[in-house]
């Protein structure tokens, strides 16, 4: 599975952004997304926003678990208790997209995977995205608390990517 994700401030700016793969079952933790899409990542996870903005008032949790889909991408959310957005576009690892262009005329073709491990909205991929999301609350807690820290800020400690990325090995 392919990962994008990013930590989306109050302001609906870009706080935080990391891209990486499975590195579960064989993986070596690099994103397969598509060269053609990688571009639209940011686009599309900005999109979902106005659905969080809705799904958050009539879902009492902070994990929102699949709010949106976007083609063969799936973004999931949690919230925190200041209404920054944590966001998770995942792409199981048999949807990827392919295209070819023939005489001009372009032709996409997506293929996807029937396996479980497959399936972003499976009770076992859910547990592992929030597992990962709470980890990584519990590092923005603490990268937030630094008195050199303002609201809304880019987050650009290298201390806090390692721990997404360790975290993101650990549960995806």
């Amino acid at each position: 599975m392919s990962y994008y994700f990013a930590i989306i401030g109050t302001q609906d700016n870009p706080l935080f952004e990391y891209e990486f793969g499975t590195s579960k079952q064989g993986g070596d933790g690099q994103a397969r997304f598509a060269e053609q899409a990688r571009h639209l990542n940011q686009f599309v996870l900005h999109s979902s926003l106005d659905i969080v903005e809705e799904v958050q008032w009539t879902n009492g949790q902070l994990y929102l678990k699949v709010i949106d889909k976007f083609f063969t991408s799936h973004i999931s959310c949690f919230i925190t208790g200041s209404n920054t957005k944590f966001l998770l576009l995942h792409q199981p690892p048999g949807a990827t997209t392919t295209s070819s262009s023939i005489g001009g005329a372009t032709t996409t073709t997506a293929r996807s995977s029937t396996s479980v491990g497959a399936n972003p909205t499976s009770p076992q991929t859910e547990e592992a995205i929030k597992a990962f999301f709470t980890e990584v609350y519990d590092n923005y807690v603490k990268a937030v608390m630094s008195p050199f820290y303002k609201v809304n800020m880019e987050i650009r400690s290298p201390v806090f990517r390692q721990r997404v990325a360790a975290a993101g090995r650990k549960y995806l």
